[in-house]
């Protein structure tokens, strides 16, 4: 709502932070139902220093779409506890009501030699990579096909984020 720096004001300046911190807060409030993939920070661990201060020197950032691949790629396969495996034909289904009888492991997402990923909202060209070396590196062999509804820059995914009001689904009830 302000047009150049000289209608800038301190109110203008506050309430543009608050909407930032809120569109925040959204984001963050969407994964709380999550078991594990509930945060993008790594707290690391406090290191006590001989001045007295304290400073988190293993403190990290693990992007969502990293956490999410390296899960489906995980050589240990336990099964995935925010990835639910969807049953699509008569031989899944059976399985699934055979299940409740007797011991059926669920397929996990890493059994397939093709991974199929659709980013709703957006992917940049460096998710892109990172999900392609890290497939390459954990699950050799194994094709990985990313598609997006929109190719993301730096700029774009602040716009879609800040400029409008994209955490409230507009929903006609």
């Amino acid at each position: 709502g302000c047009d150049s720096s000289l209608n800038l004001t301190s109110q203008r300046a506050a309430d543009a932070v608050d909407n930032i911190f809120r569109s925040l807060r959204d984001i963050a409030r969407a994964r709380m139902h999550m078991k594990q993939f509930n945060s993008i920070h790594n707290p690391g661990s406090n290191t006590h220093q001989a001045s007295g201060s304290f400073f988190s020197p293993c403190a990290s950032y693990k992007p969502l779409l990293k956490q999410v691949v390296e899960e489906i790629c995980n050589p240990d396969r336990p099964d995935p506890v925010d990835i639910e495996h969807v049953s699509s034909g008569l031989t899944d289904l059976l399985k699934t009501g055979f299940s409740m009888f007797m011991k059926v492991n669920r397929p996990h997402p890493g059994d397939h030699p093709l991974l199929v990923m659709f980013m709703v909202g957006g992917v940049t060209v460096s998710e892109v990579k990172m999900v392609k070396d890290l497939v390459a590196t954990r699950r050799p062999g194994t094709q990985v096909i990313v598609l997006s509804s929109a190719l993301l820059t730096p700029r774009s995914a602040i716009e879609l984020l800040f400029a409008t009001d994209r955490l409230q689904p507009h929903a006609d009830i």
